[in-house]
């Protein structure tokens, strides 16, 4: 199978598995992941899957946790499913959609996100989170677009 185009440059077969590890590496590096008990794994060309494990630091007043966590791990999730399309340059969010249906409180949260459409400059991902008894507690869809930041720049992007 011929390699996957993505603007600039293809996700090659042989490669891809590196640009996966290299990517959940820079999640983990992140100065903004020190707030969060989370980690990557890039599951498949177009997946990702983020686990959390939320606790009273997330909560608001009225103790839930508040949405800019349902935020942080929706957009996460989203963004590095479609990052995993793109091996050259690092993705911005252009815009986030939210749908919250359930308060979370403590414990652990799953958020998948998976890349719906776009392959050259803009590209639409969707995500949701899962709470610890297997329910959908939120979804939320966002845009991501092309930066000009190439990955291999970042500190913490480590390929292979």
């Amino acid at each position: 199978m011929p390699p996957e185009r993505t603007g600039e440059r293809a996700v090659e077969q042989g490669g891809e598995a590196a640009h996966f590890r290299a990517l959940e590496t820079l999640y983990a590096q992140a100065p903004i992941n020190r707030f969060f008990d989370s980690s990557l794994e890039i599951v498949e060309r177009g997946v990702a899957r983020i686990r959390f494990t939320l606790d009273e630091r997330h909560f608001h007043a009225g103790g839930a946790a508040h949405g800019t966590s349902y935020f942080k791990m929706l957009d996460d999730a989203a963004f590095y499913a479609c990052n995993s399309l793109v091996s050259d340059r690092f993705l911005l969010t252009t815009a986030f959609n939210l749908l919250l249906t359930k308060p979370l409180l403590a414990g652990p949260v799953v958020a998948e996100g998976r890349w719906i459409s776009g392959r050259r400059r803009v590209f639409v991902g969707e995500a949701r989170l899962i709470d610890a008894e297997g329910e959908e507690v939120a979804r939320g869809t966002g845009t991501f677009m092309r930066s000009r930041i190439a990955l291999a720049g970042l500190p913490g992007y480590i390929s292979a």
